[in-house]
Protein backbone atom coordinates (compact mmCIF):
# COMPACT_ATOMS: atom_id res chain seq x y z
CA UNK A 1 0.00 0.00 0.00
CA UNK A 2 1.28 3.66 -1.14
CA UNK A 3 2.26 5.97 1.04
CA UNK A 4 -0.44 8.96 2.04
CA UNK A 5 1.40 10.74 4.58
CA UNK A 6 4.91 11.58 5.87
CA UNK A 7 6.83 8.79 6.86
CA UNK A 8 9.61 8.77 9.51
CA UNK A 9 11.68 5.96 7.43
CA UNK A 10 14.31 4.68 10.05
CA UNK A 11 18.01 4.24 8.95
CA UNK A 12 21.35 2.92 10.33
CA UNK A 13 24.85 3.26 8.87
CA UNK A 14 25.98 0.40 6.61
CA UNK A 15 29.18 1.30 5.91
CA UNK A 16 30.91 -1.17 8.24
CA UNK A 17 28.83 -4.63 8.24
CA UNK A 18 29.27 -7.97 10.43
CA UNK A 19 28.17 -10.81 8.65
CA UNK A 20 28.36 -14.61 9.67
CA UNK A 21 30.92 -16.47 8.01
CA UNK A 22 30.38 -19.44 5.81
CA UNK A 23 31.31 -23.11 7.31
CA UNK A 24 35.23 -24.46 6.97
CA UNK A 25 36.55 -21.29 5.20
CA UNK A 26 39.00 -18.95 6.27
CA UNK A 27 39.14 -14.89 5.50
CA UNK A 28 41.69 -12.71 5.05
CA UNK A 29 41.75 -9.31 6.05
CA UNK A 30 41.68 -7.48 2.60
CA UNK A 31 40.02 -9.89 0.92
CA UNK A 32 37.19 -9.75 -1.61
CA UNK A 33 33.86 -11.14 -0.50
CA UNK A 34 30.52 -12.04 -1.63
CA UNK A 35 27.22 -14.06 0.01
CA UNK A 36 27.03 -17.47 -1.17
CA UNK A 37 23.72 -19.31 -1.57
CA UNK A 38 22.70 -19.40 1.84
CA UNK A 39 23.46 -15.94 2.99
CA UNK A 40 27.28 -16.47 4.78
CA UNK A 41 30.05 -14.63 3.99
CA UNK A 42 33.11 -16.28 2.32
CA UNK A 43 36.02 -15.25 -0.04
CA UNK A 44 35.12 -14.65 -3.73
CA UNK A 45 35.50 -17.14 -6.24
CA UNK A 46 34.70 -17.98 -9.81
CA UNK A 47 30.90 -18.95 -9.22
CA UNK A 48 27.26 -17.51 -10.53
CA UNK A 49 24.73 -16.53 -8.10
CA UNK A 50 27.35 -14.92 -5.84
CA UNK A 51 26.49 -11.29 -4.14
CA UNK A 52 29.36 -9.39 -3.78
CA UNK A 53 29.25 -7.87 0.05
CA UNK A 54 32.70 -5.80 0.25
CA UNK A 55 36.07 -5.88 1.36
CA UNK A 56 37.21 -8.06 4.55
CA UNK A 57 37.90 -5.56 7.59
CA UNK A 58 39.63 -8.61 9.42
CA UNK A 59 41.04 -11.87 9.52
CA UNK A 60 38.82 -14.66 10.23
CA UNK A 61 39.44 -18.87 10.57
CA UNK A 62 36.24 -20.53 10.77
CA UNK A 63 37.62 -23.77 9.12
CA UNK A 64 36.65 -25.98 11.89
CA UNK A 65 33.33 -23.84 12.26
CA UNK A 66 29.56 -24.28 11.33
CA UNK A 67 28.10 -21.69 9.07
CA UNK A 68 27.58 -18.67 11.24
CA UNK A 69 29.69 -19.80 14.10
CA UNK A 70 32.27 -16.62 13.33
CA UNK A 71 31.56 -13.20 12.16
CA UNK A 72 33.41 -10.93 10.01
CA UNK A 73 33.60 -7.26 9.43
CA UNK A 74 33.16 -5.83 6.47
CA UNK A 75 33.52 -2.09 4.73
CA UNK A 76 30.95 -1.44 1.94
CA UNK A 77 30.24 1.65 -0.14
CA UNK A 78 33.54 2.31 -1.05
CA UNK A 79 35.96 1.63 -4.65
CA UNK A 80 38.50 -0.83 -3.60
CA UNK A 81 41.56 -1.87 -5.55
CA UNK A 82 41.13 -5.68 -6.77
CA UNK A 83 44.00 -7.71 -9.08
CA UNK A 84 43.17 -7.31 -12.79
CA UNK A 85 43.33 -10.70 -13.81
CA UNK A 86 44.59 -9.10 -17.57
CA UNK A 87 41.26 -8.70 -19.00
CA UNK A 88 40.44 -5.33 -17.80
CA UNK A 89 41.40 -2.43 -20.02
CA UNK A 90 40.44 1.39 -20.46
CA UNK A 91 37.41 0.23 -22.91
CA UNK A 92 36.29 -1.07 -19.65
CA UNK A 93 35.56 2.15 -17.93
CA UNK A 94 32.27 1.98 -15.96
CA UNK A 95 31.70 -1.69 -17.04
CA UNK A 96 30.75 -4.02 -14.87
CA UNK A 97 33.82 -6.25 -12.87
CA UNK A 98 33.67 -10.16 -12.74
CA UNK A 99 34.81 -12.50 -9.36
CA UNK A 100 37.67 -14.43 -10.18
CA UNK A 101 38.89 -15.14 -6.87
CA UNK A 102 39.12 -13.17 -3.19
CA UNK A 103 41.50 -10.37 -4.82
CA UNK A 104 41.06 -10.70 -8.55
CA UNK A 105 38.32 -9.18 -10.74
CA UNK A 106 37.78 -9.69 -15.06
CA UNK A 107 36.28 -8.31 -17.62
CA UNK A 108 33.79 -10.83 -18.11
CA UNK A 109 31.69 -13.27 -16.50
CA UNK A 110 33.29 -16.10 -18.02
CA UNK A 111 30.26 -17.28 -20.23
CA UNK A 112 28.21 -16.91 -16.63
CA UNK A 113 30.46 -18.61 -14.53
CA UNK A 114 31.36 -15.73 -12.75
CA UNK A 115 29.29 -13.23 -10.45
CA UNK A 116 29.13 -9.04 -10.59
CA UNK A 117 31.62 -7.33 -8.25
CA UNK A 118 30.37 -3.81 -9.58
CA UNK A 119 31.20 -0.94 -11.36
CA UNK A 120 34.83 -0.27 -12.50
CA UNK A 121 35.85 3.76 -11.87
CA UNK A 122 39.29 3.59 -12.11
CA UNK A 123 42.16 1.48 -13.82
CA UNK A 124 45.79 2.00 -12.50
CA UNK A 125 48.77 -0.06 -13.38
CA UNK A 126 48.75 -2.09 -10.29
CA UNK A 127 44.87 -2.64 -9.95
CA UNK A 128 41.09 -1.98 -11.01
CA UNK A 129 39.13 0.41 -8.81
CA UNK A 130 35.62 -1.17 -8.18
CA UNK A 131 32.88 0.13 -6.58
Amino acid sequence: MPLTADRNTPQAASEVVVAGVGANVRIFAGALLVANATGFAVPGHEASGLAYIGRAEEYVDNRDGAAGAKSVEIRRGKAFKWENNGSITQAHLFRSAYIVDDQTVAADDNEGARSVAGQIVAIDADGVWVE
